[in-house]
This record gives structure tokens, sequence and C-alpha cells, in this order.
């Protein structure tokens, strides 16, 4: 059939057969899919994510995983669907999940690839928590580099502090810790339950998994109410403290709060919604976080920010349409 397909549409062997899978899974394994692509709800790309993610589960546990996402997927970008997915599918086969984990561990590696006029690309496949931690680190370090004359870029900078502590010649000061979070319910941080953790800019990982990096110094774990999934403590061992406000923040949002933008929230500033100068005070529920370039949209005229006494977000466009911003539970209710 997929050879018939790529004839007809004139499309190449491997998207011929992307499409006739596609198509398999939602006529038999994602009917809520399916009905809302029927309903001009949902385009075939982000269709597609629901059946990414699925493919590995039996066509019963994919078919309790398209329920479970079934009306939340509509009114998300490509990537909040696969995230959105891909954590569901962590609980509804969290054994599977982890032992795919593991396989995925044993595959990683180090390689080098040569480019051209004197560059060459260094690529490092690993586990999620350990790249986490590397890549927080480095950028710490780098954005405290800035300033002062220095007239390399952020990538720069990341770049010569990546090749300083490869290479050992970082200097004598110890670097800042790096702070990667990782979220838990108390019953899984307890052992009582194993439903998936989260890291944070990752995704879901194993309950073991998260239970071992928890008490890791370089790992910040929030341990949230199995009922609510809001943080009922946050791990003390850090470098430097940040104040209580602005970790509650970085806790709750975890990303860049506009829509459609996944930049991790330590790289973002933290805005006033209702401007300080204009009365707005400096504590959680006038603060977010926004990327550099939303933040500098937000004071364009005709751009209005509202946060609601709920914590949504609600961002008013020069056109007049209000679209809403909510993060995601720090982890699912019992």
């Amino acid at each position: 059939m997929a050879k018939e397909v790529a004839l007809e549409l004139h499309y190449g062997a491997r998207q011929a057969e992307g499409q006739v899978f596609l198509a398999r899974d939602l006529a038999q394994r994602l009917p809520g899919t399916f009905e809302a692509m029927k309903r001009g709800e949902l385009d075939p790309y982000r269709a597609s994510k629901v059946a990414d993610q699925t493919s590995v589960l039996s066509d019963e546990q994919a078919r309790e995983v398209d329920a479970r996402v079934a009306g939340k997927i509509t009114t998300r970008d490509p990537t909040s669907v696969r995230r959105l997915v891909n954590r569901t599918v962590a609980r509804v086969d969290p054994d599977g999940y982890a032992r795919r984990c593991e396989e995925r561990k044993r595959s990683r590696s180090v390689q080098l690839c040569h480019e051209d006029e004197g560059m060459a690309t260094l690529y490092a496949y690993l586990p999620a928590e350990i790249a986490a931690t590397i890549y927080a680190r480095v950028d710490r370090v780098a954005r405290g580099l800035r300033g002062n004359g220095e007239e390399r870029t952020l990538d720069e900078l990341r770049a010569d502090v990546f090749s300083d502590l490869c290479l050992g010649v970082a200097g004598e000061v110890e670097p800042p810790r790096a702070e990667v979070f990782v979220y838990l319910d108390f019953l899984t941080w307890t052992g009582l339950r194993n439903e998936p953790a989260e890291l944070a800019g990752h995704g879901p990982i194993p309950a073991q998994l998260a239970r071992e990096i928890a008490a890791n110094a370089t790992i910040r774990r929030v341990i949230t109410d199995p009922m609510t999934g809001t943080p009922i403590e946050v791990g003390r061992h850090r470098y430097r403290p940040p104040t209580a406000t602005k970790e509650l923040v970085q806790v709750r949002d975890r990303e860049c709060r506009v829509p459609g933008c996944h930049r991790p929230v330590q790289a973002c500033d933290l805005d006033h919604v209702e401007p300080w100068a204009q009365g707005g005070g400096t504590h959680s529920t006038n603060l977010c976080g926004l990327c550099c370039r939303d933040h500098r949209l937000k004071d364009e005229p005709g751009w209005q920010h509202r946060m609601t006494g709920t914590g949504v977000l609600e961002i008013t466009t020069p056109a007049g349409r209000t679209y809403r911003s909510q993060p995601e539970p720090l982890t699912t209710a019992a």
C-alpha cells in the first residue's frame, strides 16, 4: 500500500510509509485523535506526535493514552502535544517506560564530527539528568562572565566554558553549582508508589531514577502534593540560595509563559506582569518567567499581559486576540 501511496501522491518511499502508518494508527489505535482531526481541530502534524509517542505501546495502552489526552491536545503547539503524550505514556506504562530508559542508557556515546574551515562538532548522547546538569553549569558560568567589557557572545562564552571545563583549565575558583529541578510527588519520593517523575526541561523519568537523583546535591528536588500536584517541599542543596519568591516562580513556571515558547525559566527574566513602576508588587502572583524576546515584545504598543487570581496569564495582542497560559501541573494528581 505504501508504494501505491508514493506513486499516487508523488511521495518518497519513507514519507509514504509514514503516512500509511499514521493512517493505520489513527483508525485502529487513536480514535479520539482521529475524531479531532475530522472535526478540523487537529492537523496531521500534531496528530503524528501522538502516533509517534504511542508507537511503543500495545493497542490497548495506546487507546488509553488517546482517551486521557483527548480534549487536551487541540489547543497545544506540537512540542506541547509531544510532551503531554510522552508524560501520559510514562504513566500508562511505567514499567515499560523504565525499561526503555535503561535500554537507551546503554546507547550513550560521544562522537566527533569534523566540519569545514577549522571547526568540528562534538556530540554527547547522555542520560537526561547528566546532560541537563552539564548544560546548566556551563550556562551559569558563561552568564557570570558577561559584562566588564566582555565582547564574546553568550554562545561563544558557553563554548569556551565547556572547553575549559573538559580540558581542566577552568581555573581555581569553584564554578557556581548548576540548578536542575526534578519534580516527584511525596508518595513516589517515599517509595509508596512508582508514578513517573519529571526532569525540568526534559520530561518524564522513571520513579526509581527520580529517587536516586533527588538525593544528588547537584539536582534540586521538588516534592509535590500527590493529590493536587502543587509543591510542598524544595530541596535546599545549592551554592547560593535564591530568594524564596524567585524560587517559587521558577518552580511553578518551568518555561517561558508565552504559549509556544519552551525556553527554560532559568534562562528567562522574571517579569512584573503589572509593571513595578505602575504599582505592581514583587510577589509570585505578579511575576512570571518570560524569555528576553517575549519580555521585549510585552512592552511593544498594543500588547497587554494580565495575571488572574488563579495564576493564569492572559496575553492580549494588538489584534485584540487573547491567549491564556497556565503552567502544567508539576505532577499528575492521584
